[in-house]
């Protein structure tokens, strides 16, 4: 295998690894076995491997003695701080991408709005919804132009995954993430970054709210 054929499948097993734990098919607290999970996905252990160091890194898993690694668990107190700086990130990350937003980045987060809009009246699907979540926020904050800040809010963002995943089940919780967000992009719509900074970080207060009604 080269070298850029062995980066492409380190990519892929760490993808799909991260989207299991995002989508609570791995649940905080579940040992992530390498030879488990190399056989499950068809690949050697070593991809499996680098993968899991990859999630420790983004906080996703934590290391575990004489035990390989487990899904990381987030608790009620460090949700709190992770959401506390989130607020301030998203915020500056959302004034930063209302300057330099085109038609078709504002075209594509109004499609993934319009996708969670059509999932409102479907059957609850947690995985789904909160992919949808991720894709609106990665999107945004990969939008902002600055790498350090991209870096640091994706680590917060899958922190917060971990916490509460259950959150997506609510239909209300839903309709008022989604109403959250058409605020968001109408902020960027219009170009003033302090209102877009203004709408994200209410944005992640509002959630902090959802989490303590819950």
């Amino acid at each position: 295998m080269t070298d850029e054929s062995s980066a492409l499948l380190g990519r892929s097993v760490h993808r799909q690894i991260r989207q299991m734990v995002l989508a609570g098919e791995l649940a905080p607290g579940r040992p992530l076995s390498v030879p488990a999970l190399a056989t499950q996905l068809g690949v050697s252990r070593s991809p499996v491997r680098e993968a899991v160091q990859q999630l420790i890194y983004e906080g996703l898993a934590v290391s575990a003695p004489h035990a390989g690694a487990k899904v990381a668990a987030v608790d009620d107190a460090q949700i709190r701080e992770v959401l506390a700086v989130r607020a301030v990130l998203d915020g500056l990350a959302a004034a930063a991408a209302a300057t330099r937003l085109t038609e078709a980045d504002l075209d594509k987060l109004a499609s993934i709005i319009a996708a969670q809009e059509a999932n409102l009246d479907d059957a609850t699907d947690a995985a789904r919804d909160a992919q949808l979540d991720l894709e609106f926020h990665t999107f945004l904050r990969d939008a902002s132009g600055n790498s350090c800040l991209s870096e640091e809010l994706a680590r917060l963002e899958a922190k917060a995954h971990l916490y509460r995943g259950d959150l997506w089940c609510s239909a209300r919780n839903r309709r008022v993430a989604l109403r959250e967000h058409r605020r968001i992009v109408e902020a960027l719509e219009s170009g003033h970054a302090e209102s877009a900074r203004a709408a994200a970080e209410a944005h992640v207060h509002g959630l902090l709210t959802r989490l303590d009604r819950a």
